[in-house]
């Protein structure tokens, strides 16, 4: 992922051995000339391993070039030809099979010189290394953000059918982590789909951004060549280009707007998780087994060892913007080889999250929630007395006034006579002076409690339904989006194929 130049077959054909036009058997490679093509610090400038993940995709940028580069006769039909094919060689051997070199541009551009002599060194024209590492970066970004958008519209069906199925399961609702206001197992996940749903809304966009083709800016300052950008980005599905060359080679904002969607993922499902592992705890909901393990000395034990480690994922990705930041953080324009830096975090990232975010959506999917201890635990705590404040203030009561009658009944027994005796304290004269008895026992009962809270967004049965709805029509969008994203890069794929097969 290093700095080189953009003219003709520039450093490349320079640093070929004047034997016939064949590299030396002592080179390291056919890129750099002898000065820099070794030293004990070539390990440490090399990034050839790390980027066996952009493997493919610089294969592919390679023949976007060398076909746009035909169709401006910078080269020829044949030449064009020779270089296309042995692209094809270098793709079935393998990245294992590159020869030594400071990356993999380096190592695929030495390998198609080894093939075929020193015009493939024409490959390498009207652009630099600077250029075609950010094209490759994004190509590859762009099926890793899709992957991890399918992982989060699978979370949102698995919280969507949870919530389907428990409509009407009360629960305990709680505020810092004490017992505040009965709810439903269905507000409860549709509460995460929303938060998942705009987890997928930052990705999306984010796409948008990464999908726009660096090709073409050269090391930064253009080229004197007569090349087509946006032939080479419609060659590799992109639906534009950067349009400032200099901003083309040098910018990875996006990968540093991706890293920060992918973590707010992160810390989506970080707290999915610890709400299903404090369920567990308490008996809520039991998760599946192939989400769980047992302690190797604690045969009784079942612990929710997926869901932690989903957990921690967030540390990672927080760590990942971090890092990133740093790195960008400062750096002159044009390229800097900190760059090569850069990519890991983004790679770590977008794996990490990825996973994290399809064993959440298998451990909600399979989890089986435990109906009877949701309902006999979900007045605990006096749960409902913000339903019999509303209720006083719905019948002339200040809330304030209502709010402190409650206070003092919680403190007392948190039932009727409780209630009576704190109106009696309060009010100076009995409850049923401001509201029906049984309108009082009703709103000390949890499921008439929720079904009480109607308002829009509530937990009430006839308040999810539009929620639920809502949640089903934004994931069947997105869902028709990823299915055009992904269909627009394989169309593009075999758009370039079919223009490769024109000439090999």
């Amino acid at each position: 992922m290093t700095e080189e130049s953009a003219h003709g077959g520039g450093a490349a054909e320079r640093a070929i051995a004047t034997d016939g036009g064949e590299p030396t058997d002592g080179d390291e490679g056919v890129v750099r000339r002898d000065r820099f093509s070794g030293g004990p610090a070539r390990s440490f400038l090399s990034s050839l391993a790390a980027d066996r993940r952009i493997f493919a995709a610089d294969l592919e940028v390679d023949r976007a070039h060398t076909v746009m580069l035909a169709e401006r006769d910078i080269i020829g039909d044949d030449v064009a030809g020779e270089i296309l094919t042995a692209l094809d060689a270098i793709e079935v051997d393998g990245h294992g099979s590159l020869p030594d070199g400071e990356d993999v541009h380096e190592a695929i551009e030495t390998a198609v010189i080894e093939r075929i002599g020193a015009e493939g060194g024409k490959m390498h024209t009207a652009r630099s290394r600077n250029d075609e590492v950010a094209a490759c970066i994004r190509y590859r970004l762009r099926e890793d953000v899709l992957e991890a958008i399918e992982t989060t519209l699978a979370l949102r069906e698995s919280l969507i059918d949870v919530a389907d199925d428990h409509r009407e399961t009360i629960m305990p609702g709680y505020t810092h982590l004490q017992p505040a206001q009965p709810t439903t197992v269905a507000h409860w996940a549709l509460a995460y789909e929303g938060a998942v749903r705009r987890d997928t809304e930052r990705l999306l966009a984010a796409y948008g951004r990464i999908n726009e083709s660096p090709l073409g800016g050269a090391a930064f300052a253009g080229t004197t060549f007569d090349i087509d950008r946006e032939r080479t980005a419609d060659l590799l599905g992109f639906e534009g280009v950067v349009e400032n060359s200099m901003d083309a080679a040098s910018s990875r904002d996006f990968l540093l707007e991706t890293t920060q969607a992918l973590s707010t993922h992160a810390t989506t499902l970080s707290g999915l998780a610890e709400d299903v592992i404090i369920f567990a705890n308490r008996g809520f909901v039991d998760l599946a087994d192939d989400y769980s393990s047992t302690s190797s000395i604690m045969p009784q034990k079942k612990n929710p060892d997926t869901l932690e480690l989903v957990r921690a994922v967030a540390g990672d990705a927080a760590g990942g913007v971090q890092g990133l930041t740093t790195t960008l953080k400062g750096l002159p324009r044009a390229y800097n080889r900190d760059l090569q830096r850069a990519t890991t975090h983004a790679w770590e990232t977008v794996d990490a999250v990825t996973e994290a975010s399809e064993v959440a959506a298998g451990a909600v999917a399979t989890a089986d929630w435990d109906e009877e201890t949701l309902a006999a635990e979900a007045g605990e705590g006096f749960s409902t007395a913000t339903g019999v404040a509303d209720l006083l203030a719905a019948n002339g009561l200040p809330f304030r006034t209502a709010h402190e009658l409650v206070a003092i009944a919680a403190e007392g027994g948190a039932d009727y006579d409780a209630l009576e005796a704190a109106a009696q304290e309060v009010l100076g004269e009995s409850l049923e002076a401001h509201v029906d008895r049984e309108a009082v026992k009703a709103a000390l009962d949890p499921v008439e409690s929720v079904a009480s809270r109607d308002s829009q967004g509530g937990p009430a049965p006839e308040a999810v339904a539009p929620q639920l709805e809502a949640a089903r029509e934004s994931l069947a969008t997105d869902a028709d989006d990823l299915a055009s994203l992904t269909d627009a890069l394989e169309a593009a794929h075999e758009r370039l194929r079919s223009e490769v097969n024109g000439y090999v």
